[in-house]
C-alpha cells in the first residue's frame, strides 16, 4: 500500500509516498481502507520538530491523524462493527502514528460510523477538530446570555465547530476572522465579527469574560489586555512549554491561562453526530487527491482558509 512517512524533521519537502504492507490487526482493532483524511496544525508542528517533548524524535513517522473510509477486515472480539461499514476515526497516539495511507489499523473503540448524509473529507474532518472545541466548551463552564466570549482565527476547522456549539448553547460570541470570513462567522453563530485585516482587536474598548485563541497568534500576554478580571484565556495550540508554566502562573494572577489538551472519544462524537442531525454544518474548503498531498499541506499551513482541507485515497474503490 501507499503511505506518506517522513524520515527528518522539515518542511513539506521531507514528506514522500512510501510502498508499505497492509497493516495486519489484532483482535480489537479494524482496518480501514481509507477514503480520506483532514490536516490538522498540529500534523506539521510535529513535522517541524515543534512537538519532540511531547512526540519523541523517532523517525520515520507517518502523518495525519483523522482519516474516513470503508472497514476492509475486523478483529475478533470487535463488536457493533461490520466489514462494509462507512466509519470515520483518528489513529491512536498522534503524536506518533499517522493516518496518511491507504490502510489504517485501529483499535475499534477510536472508530464511529458514518452519518450517510456526509461526504468522506467531511467525516474525515470532525473528530479532532469537533472534540477540541467540545473540551474549550466544558472548560467554559456555566455559558450565561451575558458572557462575553472572543473567539480569535474563528472560521478555520476548529472555528467553524466551537462557532456553531457556542450558538446551541446561546453564547454571546465576538469573532475575529478575515474579510472572506465575516459571513461565515456569521452564518455559524457569532454575534459581532471583527475584521482583523481592518481593526486590531488588541486595541479596542470590550472587555471579554473568555478569550479562545484558536489561531495561535494572539497568546496570553497579549489577551490580558482585553480580559476582565477574573476572565479565562483558552489556549487550544500551547507550545510545549506553556503547558507546565501556565499552571504555575495561574497561581499569582485572576486572570487564568487554561491549556486544552483533547482526545477524542465515543462519548465526544455521539454529541457531534446528534449537532450534526440538529444542522451542524461542516464546510471543508478544499480536496486534494493523494498525488498532490505535498500541495494539500502547503494550503492548509499558509492558513486563510475557511473550514477544513482534506486529502482523498482510494478514490477509485
Amino acid at each position: 500500500m501507499k503511505a506518506i512517512v517522513y524520515k527528518k524533521f522539515g518542511t513539506t519537502d521531507v514528506l514522500q509516498t512510501v510502498e508499505q504492507s497492509r497493516p495486519t490487526i489484532k483482535a480489537d482493532q479494524v482496518l480501514v481502507k481509507v477514503k480520506a483524511f483532514s490536516i490538522n496544525p498540529m500534523d506539521w508542528k510535529i513535522r517541524k520538530g515543534e512537538m519532540t517533548l511531547m512526540s519523541g524524535s523517532k523517525l520515520p513517522r507517518h502523518t495525519g491523524t483523522d482519516f474516513a473510509g470503508i472497514v476492509e477486515e475486523i478483529g475478533s472480539s470487535v463488536i457493533g462493527i461490520k466489514k462494509g461499514n462507512e466509519v470515520f476515526g483518528v489513529v491512536k497516539n498522534m503524536m506518533k502514528e499517522g493516518a496518511s495511507a491507504e490502510y489504517v489499523a485501529v483499535t475499534s473503540s477510536l472508530v464511529w460510523k458514518k452519518p450517510s448524509n456526509i461526504s468522506f473529507p467531511q467525516a474525515a474532518s470532525i473528530p479532532v477538530v469537533g472534540t477540541a472545541a467540545l473540551t474549550v466548551l466544558k472548560k467554559m463552564g456555566n455559558i450565561k446570555a451575558q458572557t462575553q466570549i472572543l473567539v480569535n482565527g474563528a472560521t478555520g476547522g476548529f472555528g467553524m465547530f466551537l462557532l456553531q456549539l457556542l450558538r446551541e448553547k446561546g453564547a454571546n460570541v465576538t469573532a475575529v476572522t478575515s474579510t472572506k470570513g465575516i459571513e461565515s462567522a456569521k452564518k455559524w453563530g457569532a454575534n459581532y465579527v471583527i475584521d482583523y485585516t481592518k481593526e486590531n482587536v488588541l486595541s479596542q474598548k470590550n472587555r471579554y469574560d473568555i478569550v479562545i485563541d484558536l489561531s495561535g497568534k494572539m497568546g496570553y500576554t497579549k489577551a490580558k489586555k482585553i480580559m476582565k478580571s477574573k476572565a479565562l484565556f483558552l489556549n487550544p495550540t500551547p507550545k510545549p512549554i506553556e503547558i507546565p508554566t501556565s499552571l504555575f502562573k495561574n497561581l499569582f494572577t485572576s486572570k487564568k491561562h487554561i491549556v486544552i489538551l483533547s482526545s477524542p472519544s465515543t462519548k465526544h462524537t455521539d454529541v457531534l453526530v446528534s449537532s450534526l442531525k440538529k444542522g451542524l454544518q461542516i464546510e471543508v474548503n478544499k480536496v486534494f487527491p493523494f498525488a498532490q498531498y505535498k500541495e494539500a499541506y502547503q494550503f492548509a499551513e499558509k492558513g486563510g482558509y475557511i473550514g477544513k482541507v482534506a486529502v482523498e485515497i482510494n478514490q477509485q474503490s
